[in-house]
C-alpha cells in the first residue's frame, strides 16, 4: 500500500505531502493569516480591560513566572513499559517478607480490579536497596552508575495513586485525571506561562515508536 492510496494521514511521508498537495500549503498559509487577523481582533477587543488587568494582546504571549526562573525548556522522559520503581528506588521490605503469599482480604474487600481474578500472589522485589549520596537516597543494584549522581537528583515520594491499570495511571500522572479529555502539563504550563514562539507550539509530545500517543502525553 502507498501513502497516496493509504486511508490513514498518518502513513503519508512529508516527501509525499510536498508533492502532491501544493495548495494544501497555500491554505496553511491562509490558515496563519487568519489566525494572526483573529488574534488582532481578540487583542482589540481586550485592549480596553486587558491594559487595566496586565494581560497581552495575544492569550499565548510569553508572561513571567511567579518566581525567576532559571531553566528555559523542560524535557519530560515519559518510560513507557520501564522497570517498576519498587525494583529502582522504592524499598518495600514488608512485601518482600510476604513475597508469594495470598494478598491480604483487606486490599480486596469490596473491590474490582480489571485483569485480576481470585486471590492474586504478592510479589516483592528481587533486588538489593542500598542508600547513596549525601541525601541518603535509596536505589536498587539495578541502577550501577546513577547513585553517583544521587545528590544531583531530586526524587519525589509523596505521590499518590489508585488507579491499578497502566493507561489510567498514566492518564492521572500526566493530567490529573484517569479519563481521557484533560490538559496535559504541558497544556497548564503554555496556559500559564504562554511561549515565545508564535511560529511552533508551546510544547510538544514525541513519541518513539507506533503512529499514536500513549495515554494522554499530548
Amino acid at each position: 500500500m502507498t501513502p497516496a492510496s493509504s486511508p490513514s494521514l498518518l502513513q503519508a511521508t512529508r516527501r509525499h505531502f510536498l508533492k502532491t498537495s501544493p495548495l494544501a500549503l497555500g491554505s496553511v498559509f491562509l490558515a496563519s493569516q487568519s489566525l494572526a487577523a483573529s488574534r488582532y481582533q481578540i487583542g482589540q477587543a481586550t485592549t480596553a480591560r486587558g491594559n487595566a488587568s496586565g494581560l497581552d494582546d495575544n492569550p499565548l504571549a510569553a508572561r513571567p513566572p511567579h518566581f525567576p526562573a532559571r531553566a528555559t525548556s523542560v524535557i519530560y522522559i515519559h518510560l513507557v513499559g520501564a522497570p517498576p520503581t519498587l525494583d529502582l528506588f522504592d524499598p518495600k521490605p514488608e512485601l518482600v517478607r510476604m513475597n508469594n503469599e495470598d494478598c491480604p482480604e483487606s486490599f480486596l474487600k469490596g473491590k474490582r480490579f480489571a485483569f485480576t481474578e481470585g486471590v492474586p500472589k504478592l510479589l516483592g522485589s528481587p533486588r538489593k536497596f542500598s542508600r547513596h549520596g549525601e541525601s541518603g537516597m535509596w536505589m536498587s543494584d539495578a541502577l550501577t552508575n546513577l547513585p553517583r549522581v544521587a545528590d544531583e537528583l531530586c526524587m519525589v515520594r509523596s505521590m499518590h495513586t489508585d488507579e491499578f491499570n497502566h493507561a489510567p495511571a498514566q492518564l492521572f500522572l500526566l493530567s490529573g485525571s484517569a479519563r481521557s479529555g484533560r490538559p496535559s502539563m504541558g497544556s497548564w504550563v503554555t496556559y500559564g506561562l504562554g511561549s515565545e514562539n508564535e511560529n511552533l507550539p508551546g510544547f510538544v509530545a514525541l513519541i518513539s515508536g507506533g503512529t499514536t500517543l500513549d495515554a494522554g502525553k499530548n
